[in-house]
């Protein structure tokens, strides 16, 4: 979790691994992810597993959340994107996943974009993270998706902070 963003990543589908890459580069979380998936089919469900499987990974190393900050937000600019993300790590989970900024339709090389939202709700899903990835403008499909990586990976580098002071952060006395 506090890592350098090393990566050893093999999905099968190589801009996923691009985004893989990027994800742990700027949350500087170290990641080893490999996935044999039906890629003979479609990426859908390798891209959806990795998201399943580091999702699970980071409930089990997350809660009970204390000594950190919690809260995360970040945005990141590609060129002429910019996508924000703001996160809770709330032990409950949710995805806002708006796009409606731009028209996030088509592929990256082989890779669906329609995967991304699959990814991010996988992930979010099953780490109890509520989440917001808000694309606030944007044309190029491959900075768009890139720019969603890169912010939720800052937004969560924030999130995992360490804060002492802050103890367990709910006035719960539980998360």
């Amino acid at each position: 979790l506090y890592g350098s963003g090393k990566t050893q990543i093999k999905s099968g589908v190589g801009f996923f691994d691009h985004m893989l890459e990027a994800l742990g580069k700027h949350s500087l979380m170290d990641l080893e992810i490999h996935c044999k998936g039906d890629t003979h089919i479609d990426n859908h469900h390798s891209v959806e597993d990795c998201g399943i499987a580091l999702g699970e990974a980071l409930h089990t190393i997350l809660y009970p959340l204390a000594g950190v900050e919690r809260f995360g937000n970040g945005s990141v600019v590609m060129d002429e994107a910019c996508v924000e993300c703001d996160m809770d790590l709330s032990n409950r989970a949710y995805l806002v996943f708006d796009t409606s900024a731009c028209e996030l339709k088509g592929k990256v090389g082989e890779f669906d974009v329609e995967l991304v939202e699959e990814f991010f709700k996988a992930l979010c899903f099953n780490a109890n993270i509520s989440a917001h990835i808000v694309v606030k403008r944007g044309k190029n499909l491959h900075h768009i998706v890139e720019a969603m990586f890169k912010a939720f990976a800052l937004s969560f580098r924030r999130a995992i902070s360490p804060n002492e002071r802050v103890g367990t952060p709910s006035t719960k006395g539980v998360l």
